[in-house]
């Protein structure tokens, strides 16, 4: 069987966890936790990069930063994962859902000004696939408006919006280290943050709403707890893991760029008889091989091609189901104007693997076999 996912490995984490044990400072903020924070910080220039425990907490921290609350109304696309939305609900904020662009699976930019009220505080761009959305768009929006822009990177370390690393663009950017992404730590985030002036209050934040971080540093003689706040470190065990792959992340996404250009070369043929849809990628950004993904023509075409591959010991998958569509969507959120997108582009998309060590006779299997069930 060929898995969706196999999480990356380089071969130097267990070498490293070993070295964090040794140290004896495995509860977080220790030498590996800073080694992946600056190197972070080094890669996209960000002002300050906190390591999480994962990116929904890189999210609900931002959403603590952003100060939002009851009342408040945020918009962002119904097409992403549940963490998006539940930072701000949990701060009692309303999520406002606006369609996608059918090309790149991203919010349609032009739709957001639209959806702007009196309550609206904020922002969220998703950043589908390591794709940008239309940043310059969507920041002279908020600009104009007064809002705050927290950019749901989760898919994109080491991709770019016109040069600019993604998550670094907004007020905060969070990066996801999961299993399923190109460097991980089983579970794992980051937020990245723009402005000097919101740096402690995350780190008081993080720290249980204590100094902690200053005591550490030799700021303060003794750390008291100073706001709300909760434990959002990671374990040093995770940072010493993460570290390894960051140390290869060039590795990992040249090899996944290269397998996300064989498929591309491989179906093409497919899409130029206008059987699927291939991915998207605006000339101004670089992606980062994250995910490929083809488009059927419905939902039925879909599942018959998922049950044909399982046939043939390929695993792949659909991906979100639009969240203004969930139970919880329709009690904490609204959508605004019309879904002529989300849904019926959500339906349509299908998953292909791609991970670190998949080989190039494997793609070619997995290619085969859709051009198979399209009669090729």
């Amino acid at each position: 069987m060929i898995n969706f996912n196999v999480p990356p490995f380089t071969g130097k984490e267990m070498d490293y966890i070993r070295k964090a044990v040794e140290n004896q400072k495995i509860c977080g903020d220790g030498e590996f936790t800073k080694k992946c924070s600056q190197w972070i910080e080094k890669r996209t220039g960000t002002a300050k990069c906190l390591l999480t425990t994962s990116c929904t907490h890189a999210t609900e921290l931002a959403a603590l930063l952003t100060d939002v609350g009851p009342g408040d109304e945020v918009i962002m696309p119904s097409y992403t994962f549940v963490s998006t939305a539940d930072a701000f609900v949990l701060r009692g904020a309303t999520p406002v859902f606006v369609d996608i662009r059918p090309d790149t699976m991203n919010m349609d930019e032009k739709l957001i000004e639209d959806a702007v009220t009196e309550k609206t505080r904020g922002i969220v761009p998703v950043h589908y696939a390591g794709v940008g959305c239309e940043m310059d768009e969507i920041m002279d929006i908020a600009r104009r408006h007064n809002l705050f822009v927290v950019e749901d990177a989760a898919q994109c370390i080491l991709a770019e919006y016109k040069g600019k690393a993604l998550g670094t663009i907004g007020d905060f950017g969070c990066f996801s280290f999961h299993e399923t992404k190109n460097v991980s730590c089983g579970e794992g985030g980051a937020l990245l943050i723009a402005h000097e002036k919101d740096i402690e209050n995350a780190e008081i934040f993080r720290e249980k709403g204590t100094d902690r971080s200053k005591y550490f540093r030799g700021q303060v003689d003794k750390y008291r707890w100073q706001n709300y706040g909760s434990s959002y470190l990671p374990s040093e065990l995770n940072a010493a893991y993460l570290y390894a792959q960051l140390e290869l992340a060039d590795q990992i996404t040249a090899a996944r760029l290269a397998i996300w250009n064989q498929y591309r070369e491989e179906l093409s043929g497919l899409e130029q008889e206008g059987l699927i849809e291939l991915p998207f990628v605006p000339e101004h950004c670089k992606h980062n091989g994250h995910m490929f993904y083809i488009k059927t023509k419905d939902m039925a075409e879909r599942t018959a091609l998922i049950d044909f591959l399982k046939k043939n010991d390929i695993l792949a998958v659909f991906h979100y189901v639009p969240l203004h569509s969930a139970p919880a969507g329709l009690k904490f959120g609204r959508f605004h104007g019309e879904d002529r997108y989300t849904t019926k582009e959500s339906e349509r998309l299908l998953r292909l693997p791609l991970y670190y060590g998949l080989s190039e006779d494997q793609v070619s299997y997995i290619s085969g076999k859709v051009k198979e069930f399209y009669g090729h």
